[in-house]
């Protein structure tokens, strides 16, 4: 299966419009998972919880989250990082990072948008967390390319030994110098 190159994750972490969905665990152990806005910026993602939010208690009770970005036409591209989150500022400290607040507003909607969107919720406390790729598992993938083959759509481990995709990919693989593991 095709990995984005890492020039290819940093073009796709920065395009506009990509929603990212934050997995959490409740105290009851109970999983969540909740489509939010985000930023990627100095090698993290950047996301702005608001102090009531199920998902920010959650994080507070249980740092470990996984996120995925993708997309859902074109490509199908896809990075899962999968780590602990730090809060970089408390609720109530929103002042000091109302500037990367409104960067975020504005990956989603237009500037004009975004600021009346700011002056209408800014009395509404958030908090600003992060992600840090160097921290995180991070994992991609992609659909193949017009030059590769179709059979790497899948990981190899997904093949049922016998099978025409797998005997695809062991062909692919055999031209390539490598081995087809089946599991």
């Amino acid at each position: 299966m095709p990995k984005l190159t890492e020039q290819e994750q940093m073009a796709f972490l920065a395009e506009r419009g990509h929603l990212a969905r934050i997995a959490t665990v409740a105290s009851n152990g109970a999983p969540s998972v909740v489509p939010v806005w985000f930023i990627f910026e100095g090698g993290k993602i950047l996301i702005t919880p608001r102090k009531h939010s199920a998902f920010y208690q959650n994080i507070k009770h249980e740092p470990r989250v996984a996120i995925t970005i993708d997309e859902d036409t074109g490509r199908y591209r896809k990075v899962l990082f999968q780590g602990k989150t730090e809060v970089l500022f408390e609720v109530g400290e929103d002042r000091k990072w109302d500037d990367v607040y409104r960067r975020i507003a504005c990956r989603y909607i237009d500037e004009t948008a975004a600021d009346f969107y700011l002056s209408e919720t800014k009395d509404q406390p958030r908090a600003l967390i992060a992600i840090d790729r160097a921290k995180a598992k991070v994992t991609t993938w992609r659909m193949p390319s017009e030059n590769e083959p179709y059979s790497g759509i899948w990981a190899n481990r997904y093949y049922d030994a016998g099978t025409k995709m797998a005997q695809a990919a062991g062909t692919a693989l055999m031209a390539s110098g490598s081995k087809l593991k089946v599991t």
